[in-house]
């Protein structure tokens, strides 16, 4: 914005400042007398500034300005100066007081910037004391002792004639034993913004009112129903804690008129916190416990942007790095959907958790630093405004004055350009007073200064502060801007008025080269080997979900796990960042690892056919599918799988089951081996790492097979023996038992069926016949269905099916 601009014309009516000058001059005139006579080179201005400084003695006192109210004081105001005085030298300081110096204004932004950046006190520059009554005196200041101050001064006193910044110092005048008279032996110098009237044309000011916070959930989740999440460490329960950094943004930005800018990955993540959550520090987990604390934030938030007059603009999802993507990671296949991703998720997850329908058409580069690649990737997720910042975007035609934020740069794309001094004025430690009292004066100065350079041109000027303001920097952020807001020159809109606003037809809108990215930001950028490793691990997690039965819930949490690591919040913290990545990774590989084939030993076929069982082991809580299982022999010449070198099985198991499956295979000839299980999605891609074994056939010979035969031979020729001779043994007794049976029985055994010839022998054939059956009429001689089982009984070839896993060791199953 217009960096040297610079406002004409603005300065006290010509009697009063001669006035003020000729007394100056005769304050100093045995100084000056001397002074007078330097050179007028820059080298001899400086030589005369340190002069005067060492004279004066004016860095022995330092000067802390701790309160100035009112910020912009009004007609009527009193405005009260207080803070502390610390003697830094080595003497007692003796009749001393502090007073106020008045004036002159400064003409324009720069003059501001000199007068921040001078130290000493110096005359000419520097004005009178205010003096009279509007002092308070020191009889003495010890060394190394502070002591505090407060002079309160009617506005009227200090004779602010037209509006304008007029700078204001407090400075100590004081003795010391070595220089017994008065001098100026302290300054600090601010700014007084005076506007006591309306303006004719206000200024349109937007403040971006910022929540975001660092990545603190981590892509682990419990394995129960809901996935619990778990959460690195407790940090976002302190920042959203009364009085804790987040809690402080929330209760001051619900007072003010500002555009709150929101990461919804902050949201996603109090969101859970809100339930049964886990923290997780190394091998350490334990339950979180603030869940009424981030029901309490997030309740308070949503009341607060409910207010129709309060615009949300949602960044993409975890605030991704822009110039990271764009210097490294736009040539990394699949990084730039990442983006896209990340912007189509923001703007639901605000609806979902806020209830409001946020604009997701911004992206804002880290400090609002561009160039044209930057710029490309910014659009190329759908925004079609990119918050960028003066001092990246600098004006190069010599304006005299800001101008409008929002001018067209190409391709349907509009910058909004946030002025850098109004957005970095609170980049300090605002944690000491005066530090933030300074940062507060010198931000209403430029704020004011702004208007007062162009009075009849209306323009809208956009602030863009850090992205995670501590809480001191958030308290001197608020104080600002509600001194803005009840100040006489400014008017409160949103960011999208303003990127509405009518461009200035003379402001830049040529976006800066590639070699005009400020070094400094580059240093921080992710490397191209953080979007590498993202890749594999989204890689990874494509072929792990295409098996799932229930994708969400990894594609959920690994998903915005992903977009955490290209947050803009790991710049300057390049090992936290690769230790977040490196755990996302190492996660999804364990959980992909519980879907795995079972490793086998070695196994041996002693036949021409067997089966072959392998198991697949599924130790998540979902089931699987869409996997296919493959054997392969690395021999199809010895050994076949199938019909074929490989065979293939569908695959589908249960959470927290096994399945094992059989393939048959044929043996041709002697010799190991090795057989190769492998996992394939149905797309065909690899599924974890493949088994190898080692199968070694033995298949059996004619001569082996005629030696087995011939036994077998002997076999049945000795069991016919047998039978044989028990056969004539029956008879043999039958034949005696009748010669010894008297002839009485002969009738009844005639009545039973045996017949007698006519010599008196009984036929024993049916009798043989019917000893072979027992009492029930089983046969008890010949070989049945209950015989017990001979060596010589063949075994069936192959076994039933089972889905028991296979053992570790186990022979082939034949």
């Amino acid at each position: 914005m217009a960096e040297a601009a610079d406002f004409q014309g603005m300065s006290p009516s010509p009697a009063r400042r001669w006035l003020r000058r000729t007394g100056t001059l005769l304050a100093g005139a045995p100084l000056l007398a001397g002074v007078l006579q330097l050179p007028s080179s820059p080298a001899a201005h400086a030589a005369q500034t340190a002069a005067v400084a060492d004279a004066t003695g004016s860095g022995t006192v330092d000067i802390s300005l701790d309160s100035l109210t009112p910020s912009a004081p009004a007609e009527g105001d009193t405005i009260t100066v207080s803070g502390s005085v610390t003697n830094k030298g080595k003497q007692t300081v003796t009749g001393a007081h502090v007073g106020l110096r008045v004036g002159p204004t400064l003409q324009g932004r720069v003059a501001i910037d000199d007068a921040e950046k001078r130290t000493g006190f110096q005359l000419g520059p520097d004005p009178l004391e205010v003096g009279g009554k509007y002092v308070e005196k020191f009889a003495k200041l010890a060394t190394g002792v502070s002591q505090h101050f407060s002079i309160s001064v009617p506005v009227k006193d200090l004779n602010l004639d037209s509006d304008g910044v007029y700078q204001l110092g407090v400075s100590l005048t004081g003795q010391t034993a070595a220089q017994p008279w008065d001098q100026v032996l302290g300054i600090k110098r601010t700014f007084l913004p005076w506007q006591p009237a309306g303006a004719d044309t206000k200024t349109k000011t937007t403040y971006l009112w910022p929540l975001i916070s660092a990545v603190h959930l981590r892509a682990e989740t419990g394995s129960d129903a809901q996935q619990t999440p778990v959460f690195q460490n407790d940090d976002l329960a302190k920042e959203i804690s009364p009085g804790g950094r987040l809690d402080q943004l929330l209760s001051l930005g619900s007072d003010l008129d500002v555009t709150w800018v929101l990461d919804p990955d902050l949201l996603a993540s109090v969101d859970a916190m809100t339930r049964s959550y886990q923290i997780k520090n190394g091998d350490t987990t334990t339950a979180g416990k603030n869940q009424a604390v981030a029901k309490a934030w997030l309740d308070k938030l949503e009341k607060t942007v409910a207010d129709k007059d309060k615009e949300v603009v949602a960044l993409p999802f975890a605030d991704p790095d822009l110039a990271s993507l764009a210097h490294n990671g736009k040539d990394v296949t699949g990084s730039l959907s990442h983006l896209k991703d990340a912007t189509d998720v923001a703007s639901s997850t605000v609806q979902t958790i806020l209830h409001v329908k946020p604009n997701t058409d911004f992206a804002w580069p880290a400090e609002g630093a561009v160039d044209p690649s930057i710029v490309k990737v910014a659009t190329s997720a759908g925004a079609d405004k990119v918050i960028a910042r003066s001092d990246s975007l600098r004006e190069t035609g010599g304006l005299t004055y800001t101008p409008t934020a929002a001018r067209p740069i190409g391709g349907g794309t509009t910058a909004v350009v946030a002025d850098s001094r109004l957005s970095t004025a609170f980049e300090g430690d605002m944690a000491k007073a005066d530090n933030s009292t300074l940062a507060v004066q010198e931000f209403l100065a430029q704020s004011l200064m702004v208007d007062l350079q162009e009075p009849s041109k209306q323009r809208s000027i956009v602030v863009a502060p850090q992205r995670m303001p501590s809480v001191s920097q958030a308290q001197t952020m608020a104080t600002a801007v509600r001194a803005l807001q009840d100040g006489n020159w400014s008017d409160s809109q949103n960011l999208s008025a303003a990127a509405k606003a009518k461009p200035d037809p003379s402001a830049t809108t040529n976006v800066p080269s590639a070699s005009s990215y400020p070094s400094s930001l580059r240093k921080q950028e992710l490397p191209r080997s953080a979007f590498e490793e993202i890749q594999r691990t989204q890689s990874t997690l494509d072929n792990f979900k295409a098996i799932l039965t229930d994708k969400s819930r990894v594609v959920t949490p690994f998903g915005r796990a992903i977009d955490r690591g290209m947050s803009t919040s790991w710049r300057g913290r390049a090992d936290q960042a690769e230790t977040f990545r490196k755990g996302v990774e190492s996660y999804l590989d364990d959980l992909t690892g519980l879907v795995r084939l079972i490793d086998k030993s070695d196994a041996k076929l002693s036949g021409r056919s067997a089966t072959i069982p392998v198991t697949v082991q599924n130790n998540l809580v979902q089931g699987v599918h869409h996997l296919v299982l493959r054997l392969t022999s690395q021999q199809p010449t010895r050994l076949k799988i199938g019909d074929d070198t490989f065979d293939e099985r569908p695959i589908q198991v249960a959470g927290e089951h096994s399945q094992s499956v059989k393939f048959t295979t044929s043996a041709k000839a002697n010799g190991p081996v090795t057989v190769v299980a492998q996992l394939f999605t149905d797309d065909g891609q690899a599924y974890g790492p493949p088994v190898r074994f080692e199968v070694k056939v033995t298949e059996i010979t004619p001569t082996v097979m005629l030696v087995i035969g011939g036994g077998v031979l002997l076999l049945v020729l000795a069991g016919f023996r047998m039978y044989t001779q028990r056969k004539r043994a029956a008879a043999r007794q039958a034949a005696e038992e009748q010669e010894n049976t008297p002839d009485t029985e002969g009738g009844a055994e005639a009545l039973n069926g045996v017949n007698t010839d006519a010599e008196g022998t009984v036929d024993t054939t049916e009798d043989t016949e019917r000893s072979k059956d027992g009492p029930d009429g089983e046969s008890t001689t010949e070989s049945g269905a209950d015989d017990p089982e001979h060596p010589s009984d063949p075994t069936p070839d192959t076994a039933p099916e089972s889905t028991d896993p296979s053992g570790t060791g186990e022979r082939v199953d034949r």
